[in-house]
């Protein structure tokens, strides 16, 4: 598939030093460039990561922040390098193996055939294992932000993408957390930018911990959804 050589890796990473490796292994099939963006992490994710780059065996390239900014901002620093590097996409996964490496390629079939701008991950044609509370969440956060942007987004929260050029180009991004990914799906939306929901896996791995806080994300949710009315105005104009 050529055009899978113009599209990166995109993994942003946070105190990530227990998983970081297996997921930078296993996407390493698909002979695409790997973009890691460590967001000022305090334990040993850059080490675990620059002794990947010494072997000279990865197609990484290794960004730093040098203490943490958000999600956002470690995506926003990738999409950024992805442009300078002009690449036509990247696919963004988490770097707490919770998304499935072996299913890159659904996503990269679905550029190749249907040309969507922004793919989005869902895990909500199989739920199973996810925890009610985030399950919950998960469905009311995408019911809003589907009424907000007048398309069907069927799992707001998933951090498992593709996000074309066209997209990082022309969204000036105004978050810099959690709220980054449903902010890029909205302007998306009312941008008129083609987006396709495609089906992924449902990861809850023994002992896994979430980086959500329920009350500051949960904030920080509806201070996006109050300004989202103020970004629709400038944006339709």
């Amino acid at each position: 598939m050529e055009n899978k050589r113009k599209i990166a890796l995109l993994i942003p990473a946070y105190n990530e030093e227990k998983h970081i490796k297996k997921v930078i292994q296993d996407c390493l099939p698909y002979r695409l460039d790997i973009i890691v963006v460590d967001d000022g992490s305090v334990d040993k994710t850059a080490q675990v990561v620059e002794n990947l780059q010494k072997t000279n065996k990865y197609p990484l390239t290794f960004l730093k922040h040098p203490k943490n900014k958000g999600k956002g901002a470690a995506l926003d620093t990738g999409f950024k390098y992805a442009l300078e590097k002009k690449y036509q996409g990247v696919i963004t996964l988490d770097a707490d193996d919770q998304h499935d490496p072996q299913e890159i390629k659904n996503f990269l079939e679905m550029v190749e055939k249907e040309k969507p701008d922004l793919i989005i991950g869902s895990r909500f044609q199989n739920t199973q294992g996810m925890p009610f509370v985030r399950l919950g969440t998960n469905y009311v956060t995408s019911w809003i932000i589907s009424k907000i942007a007048g398309r069907k987004i069927e799992d707001v929260q998933s951090g498992f993408r593709y996000i074309s050029d066209k997209v990082i180009k022309n969204i000036e991004l105004k978050t810099k957390d959690s709220e980054t990914e449903p902010e890029l799906i909205l302007k998306a939306a009312w941008l008129g930018y083609k987006i396709k929901n495609i089906p992924i896996s449902t990861i809850y791995y023994e002992g896994f911990v979430s980086e959500v806080n329920k009350i500051t994300d949960t904030a920080k949710f509806f201070r996006l959804v109050f300004k989202s009315l103020f970004w629709k105005r400038k944006i339709i104009k």
